[in-house]
């Protein structure tokens, strides 16, 4: 008996472990020790802008960069993702009309509706950046996909400091009770292995 305890529990403690390292990975946030609002706290100074990337819960990215940009973290917003379906609209649209519904007005919001995946995103993102002279920006996205955006992000555009905020993405509450919480994760793991190969 007391073997079989004993063996429960390393298995128990391992996937702990396991759990707390991969969201220590795969979610960046510097936003941790803010306030809900700008400061001259490390980390908590305003941004030129504010960029969200489509993908997994895309209507709660959308939220998490209107919910920035009325706290006043930047001025403004980049939406940036294709359709799934060419024949519909791009899920930056869909993206730019919840800010539109939320308040944010038209002026303030730009979309980029071509790029296909996360490495797309940061490039086609990256060209709009330069473009206006862009230095300091804020990344929101699936806390699984947070990671490898920054990465993306930084790889593209060196001569930008990015921070990253998670956005609140209902795929992710308590995700290693799920299959597809897994399958998430180690997705994104996949991803970032991926992302080392491309850098070699």
């Amino acid at each position: 008996m007391k073997k079989t305890l004993l063996i429960v529990g390393i298995i128990i403690g391992a996937l702990t472990l396991i759990v707390f390292g991969l969201n220590a990975l795969l979610t960046p946030n510097d936003f941790g020790l803010c306030s809900e609002r700008p400061s001259d706290a490390e980390n908590c100074q305003t941004a030129d802008v504010i960029i969200a990337v489509s993908g997994g819960d895309t209507p709660a990215r959308a939220k998490s960069a209107v919910e920035l940009y009325k706290n006043g973290w930047a001025k403004r917003i980049i939406f940036s993702g294709a359709a799934r379906d060419p024949d519909s609209q791009s899920n930056a649209a869909a993206m730019r009309r919840i800010a539109l519904e939320a308040g944010v007005p038209d002026s303030a919001i730009t979309v980029e509706e071509t790029s296909k995946n996360t490495a797309e995103n940061a490039e086609n993102t990256a060209k709009i950046l330069k473009k206006h002279q862009i230095k300091t920006a804020i990344l929101t996205t699936s806390p699984y996909h947070m990671r490898r955006t920054l990465l993306e992000f930084q790889r593209a555009a060196p001569e930008v400091e990015f921070r990253s905020k998670p956005s609140d993405d209902k795929h992710w509450h308590l995700w290693f009770l799920r299959p597809s919480g897994w399958w998430r994760a180690l997705s994104e793991l996949g991803g970032l292995i991926v992302f080392g190969i491309r850098g070699l």
